[in-house]
């Protein structure tokens, strides 16, 4: 029994290293398909704040997740690349009630100042920003509600993935593997929903851009992000 005991420790600690050495790293099919890393898991290297300055002290770099940590008013960070045409992946945990989220295509506009469209995260159930349906998780946020009725979404404090999809005019969102939106950018749809959302008096006219940096969102709450890879298309 004692050896039996020991075998599964020592096999469960050689899972936990496996787990370890893969958080952050590229697949072999994912290198052949010209995924990059936008973290590196150790430091902020290739991100700044908005106005370009070092990342400051609200987001830590731990364990392989970067984490905005609670009241730490560290402010959203972005990636120093530009990116128009891409695929984004990445997992996300966000602590009970945590709003967050992701952006792209994040640029100055010359009429609205800086600006990007949002991939929502949200705690569903204890959000504080819950009433409207393009508020919700996995929403173009106040613009468009996910199309998937009650998409399946792991609760706060465990982890969910993310892909964003923007090719051309064409934009998708997938959540937990699942396509939960994909909408047109300058199509009939897509102009009336911004022409009612808070966004409507940019220019030039909101989401219409085709080029801006990646975002990730500090609002106050605690929310962890690993394995953000993009890849051009």
């Amino acid at each position: 029994m004692k050896y039996l005991f020991c075998s599964l420790f020592a096999g469960l600690l050689l899972l936990n290293s496996i787990d370890a050495q893969t958080v952050n790293t590229l697949s072999a099919k994912e290198k052949r398909h010209g995924y990059t890393l936008l973290f590196n898991g150790v430091n902020t290297d290739g991100w700044t704040t908005t106005d370009g300055k070092i990342v400051p002290a609200g987001w830590v770099v731990t364990d392989g997740l970067i984490t905005a940590v609670l009241d730490g008013k560290g402010g959203d960070i972005i990636s120093v690349k530009e990116y128009s045409d891409f695929d984004l992946k990445l997992e996300y945990k966000i602590a009970p009630g945590c709003n967050s989220g992701v952006k792209y295509f994040y640029t100055k506009y010359e009429n609205g100042g800086n600006l990007g469209m949002e991939f929502q995260i949200i705690d569903n159930e204890a959000g504080e920003d819950i009433h409207k349906e393009n508020h919700l998780s996995g929403s173009f946020y106040d613009v468009l509600k996910p199309a998937v009725p009650k998409p399946k979404i792991h609760p706060a404090g465990q982890w969910n993935t993310m892909r964003i999809v923007a090719k051309g005019n064409k934009v998708a969102h997938w959540l937990n593997g699942v396509k939960i939106l994909a909408f047109v950018r300058g199509s009939k749809a897509f102009t009336e929903a911004v022409a009612q959302s808070k966004f409507n008096k940019t220019s030039p006219a909101f989401g219409t851009v085709n080029k801006g940096h990646i975002l990730l969102q500090e609002h106050g709450g605690v929310v962890s992000f690993k394995n953000i890879k993009i890849k051009s298309l």
